[in-house]
């Protein structure tokens, strides 16, 4: 195998290994794909100013999330069907995890069950949501992740109909036999053709609620004692509307451009999100993470920590468990390296005074 340096090198050969419609399907963004490059593009605009003489022999990057402590401000993303990558599929992921010693978001859409996936050995674990139409299947959904130990709910808020990605289009995407969307297996599916895989995943799609609105976070509060997160808000209104409702944090996120094409990057929103939330919840920033000087970039700019999605895909196609594991790690190493030439021990001396944005070298200019 080639050496693997950094964690793009895993996307260079996931797509040598991925058929091209599994690699499609994981890579690529809705229509032209401009916020897809826009994550990647907006971390290379944002600068370091470290600070020097500073004793960094001692680095801490241990934090706490919802009281839940972590060796790392970097978690596992929920993304969709672990299996196109690896026989082991989410099961391998949590378990390369809880190996890292971080949070776990395991995808409505998963190729395992909750079950499965809880079974796969000890871990801290997050649940993501899609609220379908039927709410007798969302709390029993919840009900599962409660059960299996899941410490938080996050619902996703910005994908009310799936974008247009065209990639799935061209390329005709559709489930192999062998993998399944585990975690809809409870539906009532008498009315489908249970030998066509792919049916059940139209079929789910099609039972995505587009009328999900605010008022459901509050029903959601009244079914589950689990802290609740909101994953998909990018402004300042959102995230006002959020804390209101009494979420426990959001995760800001444009679902790795997959969704409404032309969005800005998650992090060019952070600071409005942060600003806004005043420190009364935790902002969690995904999209774009492909380096520990972007995580450090993020908490900078106030995240709370980071989550990742792709990168862990790629790793898993590459070498399975320990590929993640590798890829979690380098990406901790490289924060710590970040860390020290920026002349930071720990995750709360990381500051704003450490960045400069194109913003401030514009406003520098005209002084």
């Amino acid at each position: 195998m080639a050496l693997i340096t950094n964690v793009s090198d895993y996307e260079e050969l996931a797509k040598q290994k991925l058929s091209k419609m599994v690699y499609d399907f994981y890579a690529a963004g809705a229509e032209d794909q401009r916020t897809l490059k826009e994550n990647r593009e907006a971390f290379s605009r944002i600068l370091f100013r470290p600070r020097v003489l500073i004793d960094v022999s001692c680095i801490n990057m241990s934090m706490s999330v919802l009281g839940y402590n972590i060796s790392m401000p970097i978690m596992v993303a929920p993304t969709a069907l672990h299996k196109l990558a690896h026989p082991e599929g989410e099961v391998a992921s949590a378990r390369a995890t809880a190996a890292a010693g971080t949070i776990m978001m395991l995808s409505s859409w998963s190729s395992y069950s909750i079950e499965e996936v809880n079974s796969s050995g000890p871990g801290l674990r997050f649940f993501q949501l899609s609220v379908f139409k039927d709410r007798n299947f969302v709390q029993q959904l919840v009900r599962r992740a409660e059960n299996a130990g899941y410490k938080a709910i996050a619902i996703t808020v910005d994908a009310p109909r799936l974008g247009r990605r065209e990639a799935d289009v061209r390329n005709r995407f559709s489930l192999p036999e062998n993998v399944v969307l585990k975690c809809f297996e409870g539906l009532d599916l008498s009315n489908l053709d249970k030998k066509n895989v792919s049916g059940l995943a139209a079929y789910v799609t099609s039972q995505i609620d587009s009328s999900l609105s605010w008022k459901d976070i509050k029903w959601l509060q009244t079914i589950t004692s689990l802290p609740i997160l909101v994953k998909g808000v990018i402004t300042a209104e959102d995230a006002r509307i959020a804390i209101e409702c009494g979420v426990a944090g959001i995760i800001m996120s444009n679902h790795g451009g997959r969704q409404l094409d032309y969005l800005p990057a998650t992090i060019s929103c952070l600071e409005e999100v942060v600003r806004e939330a005043k420190g009364r919840v935790p902002v969690f920033l995904d999209g774009g993470i492909r380096r520990g000087t972007d995580v450090f970039k993020a908490l900078a700019l106030g995240a709370s920590g980071v989550f990742i999605g792709r990168p862990v895909l790629f790793a898993l196609a590459v070498d399975g468990e320990a590929g993640v594991r590798k890829a979690l790690q380098m990406l901790k190493d490289e924060l710590e390296i970040a860390m020290a030439l920026s002349g930071c021990t720990s995750l709360k001396e990381i500051t704003r005074d450490h960045v400069s944005t194109e913003g401030d070298r514009i406003r520098r200019s005209r002084l």
